[in-house]
């Protein structure tokens, strides 16, 4: 697809989300400034756009309720849920040390000073972002902005002074937020969403997280680190929707020694608040009920788009019925001033994405023909052991009938698994039977986030499962299981026996 020049005609009357014209609205303000592309939202989308365009040169003003750039990755998210993962795999590795021989004293934990490290963390980067955002002359305004028409915005200041800012190109970048339970509405401070459990204003002796997806078990496997007994329920089949379930089955093995209990399957039907904590009653597909008690509920069941209270009303913009801003492949929206990137524009919602796709928008905006079509885009799960993967999935291959060949390392042949204890890890590849070109890459185990990397180059590369077997791999690594995998499919890997099979 050929991206179309980005400063086109504008349609003289604006669409609703239904279609129905209405006339742009003009607001009555005394102020008014312009600007050659506006960003709204300084999330990973809306900061790598604005920091591109402005090194190409472009007069920006990026808008944000923060003082600096960041979002909700390095605010709320990403950024701190990490921080306080990492202390929570080294706990676990104290305990893993007992099996070496290796004996430390009960650690004393101390909230106070962990908080404080998490925030410090946070600032830091954030305000680096800030620096950076100063040193590109990016007009970095901390406010609330609301579309007037497809070329004008209202904005307000925080603290400040409300105006009306002309541009000629606009990148939407608002995000999303946290999903809320309907049987788990309660006005109650024993009541978490994701933002609220990373305040770690306290360490609960029980709780329960409500979803068995990335966040739940990411800030569940940090409570229960820390102390907290910590119960997961998730209400479909298994953990981790989405991802292959030989990967996810390492995994489950492990977060079921971990947390007091797993319940698949189940799902909270009704929840009230009593003195002793929140009481919810479980239903499972059965319909069997059961009722429990906990200190705090956190609950991680997905995020909604920011769609809404920005005014897309008075502009082209269209939204589909989930609340995500429809756009094309050059991340135009149906106003062709406007475009939108990360979050609010669709599945997968992850960071890395948003900024691929921020600094696409620009491009287009430059004039260049480019369009967002990545051959994989990688997923992780920071948990212990991470899961990650990129490409086609078993899951999706069986649901599309495609043939694949898939092939399958395990850790345990690993010399640098066994020595780090992680031999119960995990690396497979999808492999096209008549090209052998591969399609996509999974693995769970120790550093699988980081490893997932040349996956993603392999794919964007178009290699083919005998380059990956050609590329030489340092001795002793993680990383050799990649190669390794590549070995298994031609049944000429040197740390297992699986020989291929023969077609019939």
């Amino acid at each position: 697809m050929i991206a179309e020049p980005a400063n086109t005609e504008l349609p003289q009357n604006s669409h609703t989300r239904t279609g129905e014209k209405i006339p742009a609205k003009e607001p009555q303000l005394e102020a008014q400034k312009e600007t050659q592309l506006v960003v709204i939202g300084a999330g990973p989308g809306g900061y790598a756009a604005a920091f591109l365009a402005a090194d190409l040169e472009m007069e920006v003003t990026l808008i944000d309720p923060a003082p600096n750039p960041g979002g909700v990755c390095l605010y709320r998210g990403c950024m701190p849920s990490k921080t306080l993962l990492h202390a929570a795999h080294l706990l676990e590795e104290a305990k893993k040390a007992e099996r070496w021989g290796i004996r430390f004293s009960k650690p004393e934990i101390d909230v106070d000073r962990l908080r404080a490290w998490k925030e410090e963390v946070v600032a830091q980067l954030t305000g680096g972002l800030g620096q950076l955002s100063g040193r590109r002359k990016i007009n970095y305004v901390q406010g609330k902005a609301v579309f007037s028409d497809s070329r004008s915005l209202n904005l307000t200041e925080t603290g400040g002074d409300a105006y009306r800012l002309r541009f000629q190109n606009a990148i939407l970048a608002t995000g999303s937020r946290p999903v809320t339970v309907p049987s788990l509405s309660l006005q109650s401070p024993r009541l978490m969403n994701s933002t609220e459990a990373l305040r770690l204003e306290d360490i609960p002796e029980t709780l329960l997280v409500v979803g068995g997806g990335y966040i739940g078990l990411e800030l569940g496997s940090v409570y229960a680190a820390l102390g907290s007994e910590v119960s997961v329920v998730e209400m479909l089949p298994g953990l981790v929707p989405g991802a292959d379930r030989d990967l996810v089955r390492i995994l489950a093995k492990q977060i079921k020694e971990k947390f007091a209990a797993v319940m698949t399957g189940t799902q909270v039907i009704e929840s009230s608040e009593t003195g002793q904590g929140i009481r919810v009653v479980m239903a499972d597909g059965s319909d069997a009920r059961t009722e429990h008690l906990f200190d705090k509920v956190l609950v991680s069941v997905g995020r909604r788009p920011n769609s809404d209270d920005l005014g897309l009303e008075n502009t082209g913009v269209t939204i589909d019925p989930q609340g995500f801003v429809r756009t094309d492949a050059a991340k135009r929206t149906d106003d062709p001033a406007i475009f939108a990137v990360g979050d609010v524009t669709g599945q997968p919602m992850l960071a890395h994405k948003a900024s691929h796709e921020g600094r696409v928008a620009v491009e287009v905006i430059a004039g260049k023909d480019v369009i967002f079509d990545p051959a994989a885009i990688p997923a992780v799960m920071f948990t212990d052991p991470e899961i990650a993967w990129c490409g086609l999935t078993e899951t999706e291959a069986k649901a599309q009938k495609r043939s694949v060949e898939t092939v399958r390392f395990p850790w345990a042949a690993s010399g640098r698994a066994q020595t780090q204890d992680c031999a119960e890890g995990l690396t497979k590849l999808l492999v096209d039977p008549e090209t052998e070109r591969i399609l996509g890459v999974g693995m769970v185990g120790t550093g699988a986030g980081e490893l997932i990397a040349e996956g993603v180059l392999a794919m964007e590369m178009a290699t083919t499962v005998s380059d990956l077997k050609l590329s030489i791999h340092p001795h002793p690594t993680l990383s050799e299981t990649l190669m390794e995998a590549a070995e298994v499919f031609f049944g000429q890997s040197t740390h297992t026996y699986r020989p291929k099979r023969k077609k019939k």
